[in-house]
């Protein structure tokens, strides 16, 4: 939200919002505020909180819909909304919080906990459990956390055993909105959770976040979010400025493999990290094979893995041990390691049909640049119709993407012109 007045704000009623100027003007407790300034670093609200936050902490307490840039740091929006909202004083669940993925989950608790960390605010965790320490639901205590994070199919199954209440939640959180509320994503389980809270707290403030929000989405939420506070970014401001685009044609699945040993990583080692996204899990497995064998110290994740591996990798990767990350579209969405400068698009994000995924491949591009840094992206074209589903992406956004040559001194040239 660089230009407030830029973006579609609807606000309901005549309740008029000021925006927050500093975190002071939010009557938080004294112990959120020093966990802003103290544990988060904080000086004062980015713009997106500055306008949201007084909406989602003001009564009568509406519902809210917001859309906003990828790292532009809605997550603070929506977890200070879950921290000021519940009293620490009574261990009952008042918050929680849908994620589609359990890293997204768990990423937002970790937030959660060092800003929370001088409230006594406890925060539970509803993922799935792994194979190693799992314990069925009905042998568990129930959850007398006041904030819960979890996956829809975990919080329905906890909720469903009674050993989840929802009569005390205040306030209800979907992260990654768009994806949570898909007809292929996790719709049905979000509704049903949403519903029984509905029943039985009387009032549960809802808060939707999402970078995309799409036709349908907008739609499903003009049904079941009445009288809420809507913020839209529009669709041409979602291109990302920060991060440089460019694509390489290369002749075969090989050449890839050569143009990101030889050219990405030959320049862009010095740049930070790298994420290369791949289509499959075949892919993921055999890219990491031939980087190994170089010598470059990468990971992989996909899907299959079991639940510990995949934490484990992922805390290597933001513990800084490992300068690659190797992965599905499992950690297209939300993942956030600041030292992100290069995004690789080995394969890029298609739909069922040879129809680009757009809305992928702007949360792919947006692990690169997080808050404000430079980032670049390269897309590796093969076939034809890499060059066709390339095309169509340019479309949409409306941005030519350059296209880089194959020579050493193009690719030394773009990464310099992407500022790395």
């Amino acid at each position: 939200l660089d230009e407030p007045d830029d973006s579609q704000i609807q606000v309901t009623g005549d309740t008029v919002y000021t925006s927050a100027v500093t975190f002071e003007d939010l009557n938080l407790s004294k112990e959120l505020i020093k966990g802003l300034y103290v544990e988060m670093g904080f000086s004062k609200p980015s713009k997106i909180q500055a306008v949201t936050l007084p909406m989602i902490l003001t009564p009568p307490y509406k519902d809210l819909v917001a859309q906003a840039h990828n790292g532009s740091g809605k997550t603070t929006c929506f977890v200070l909304g879950m921290l000021s909202r519940v009293d620490p004083n009574r261990k009952v669940p008042q918050a929680i919080c849908i994620c589609p993925t359990r890293e997204l989950a768990q990423q937002n608790q970790a937030v959660l906990m060092k800003m929370g960390k001088y409230t006594g605010i406890t925060s539970f965790l509803a993922i799935p459990m792994d194979s190693s320490s799992y314990v069925p639901i009905q042998k568990c205590a129930p959850v007398s956390d006041q904030v819960v994070i979890g996956t829809p199919g975990t919080i329905k199954k906890w909720t469903s055993a009674k050993k989840l209440g929802t009569r005390d939640v205040k306030i209800l959180v979907f992260d990654e909105a768009d994806h949570m509320l898909a007809e292929d994503g996790f719709k049905d389980d979000s509704l049903r959770i949403m519903k029984e809270i509905q029943r039985s707290s009387g009032s549960c403030q809802v808060l939707l976040f999402s970078a995309t929000f799409n036709e349908t989405v907008k739609e499903f939420v003009s049904r079941v979010v009445n009288d809420g506070n809507q913020i839209f970014v529009k669709k041409e401001e979602l291109t990302l400025d920060k991060v440089k685009q460019y694509k390489v044609q290369c002749p075969d699945e090989l050449a890839k493999i050569e143009v990101i040993k030889n050219k990405i990583f030959e320049f862009g080692q010095k740049v930070g990290q790298t994420i290369i996204f791949v289509r499959t899990r075949e892919s993921a497995r055999m890219l990491h094979q031939e980087l190994a064998k170089e010598g470059y110290k990468c990971t992989s994740i996909q899907g299959a893995q079991r639940q510990e591996d995949r934490d484990k990798i992922i805390k290597e990767f933001k513990d800084g041990l490992t300068t690659v990350l190797i992965t599905t579209d499992l950690l297209a969405r939300g993942f956030d390691q600041s030292q992100v400068n290069l995004v690789v698009n080995f394969d890029l994000p298609v739909k069922y049909t040879s129809d680009p995924d757009c809305e992928v491949y702007l949360h792919r591009i947006g692990r690169a640049g997080r808050f404000g840094r430079k980032g670049a992206a390269f897309n590796l074209l093969c076939t034809d119709r890499d060059k066709m589903i390339m095309e169509k992406i340019e479309r949409h956004f409306n941005n030519v993407v350059r296209e880089v040559p194959d020579s050493e001194d193009d690719f030394e040239a773009a990464l310099k012109d992407a500022g790395l």
